[in-house]
């Protein structure tokens, strides 16, 4: 087989089942395919534009900033919010693209709520995390130092990498979700800091739930009763 058959059958095996769901459901409603991906994305948007306002920024705040250092209750108050509250120290574009492509691919594969339930497990780890480290400390290979308490945590991000994985998973993309893990590990390496930590934490809690679900899945085949041959 040549190399540039190989490629094919690989790209025909890896992503050839999301690209035929994901191109179909678009033929079919154009953008209206993933309506809640847009409306995520027009949310981020306008957080965006308020939170810059003088009048805006304590509003936003208010609704979406989940701090290490905030009261447990407060911070899971925030965190569903949190997640389309752009960071301020990224550009907004990165944001709502991620948004745009990976929620939407999600929304046509898995459905809206499926799509909203691993995003928020997988930003609900990631702020889980960052507690953990903090009481772990410094020293620890898994801790943080005490500043990271003051780091404002939100974004799409930790939802975004939570997803791919997901999606990946149920599409059998296997080593696409091996190279996001991959790709997240390396970043730390890169660049350590809370929010690499926290991808990887989010990663960690999708792995997790794809575990559970897998397991489940198996354990309601094997209690089907056998149908019964017709004589």
């Amino acid at each position: 087989m040549t190399l540039h058959g190989y490629v094919r059958r690989f790209a025909g095996r890896e992503w050839g089942p999301l690209y035929r769901t994901v191109r179909a459901a678009l033929v079919r409603h154009r953008l209206w395919a993933a309506p809640m991906t847009l409306g995520a994305v027009c949310l981020t948007l306008v957080f965006q534009i308020v939170q810059n306002q003088s009048w805006g920024y304590g509003f936003v705040q208010g609704l979406g900033s989940v701090k290490a250092c905030d009261p447990v209750w407060l911070a899971l108050l925030r965190t569903p919010l949190s997640l389309f509250v752009p960071a301020l120290d990224l550009p907004v574009w990165g944001a709502l693209a991620q948004m745009l492509l990976v929620f939407g691919i999600a929304e046509i594969c898995v459905g809206w709520w499926r799509t909203l339930l691993v995003g928020y497990v997988a930003t609900l780890a990631g702020t889980t995390y960052a507690r953990v480290g903090l009481a772990l400390g410094p020293d620890h290979p898994l801790g943080l130092p005490a500043s990271d308490r003051l780091i404002v945590d939100t974004g799409p991000s930790a939802a975004v990498v939570g997803l791919s994985v997901y999606v990946c998973w149920r599409y059998a993309a296997y080593v696409t979700a091996a190279a996001v893990v991959l790709l997240m590990a390396v970043e730390l390496l890169v660049k350590d800091n809370l929010a690499g930590k926290e991808h990887l934490a989010a990663i960690a809690a999708v792995v997790l739930l794809c575990v559970v679900l897998s397991a489940a899945g198996n354990r309601h085949r094997r209690g089907r009763p056998l149908r019964a041959h017709p004589s």
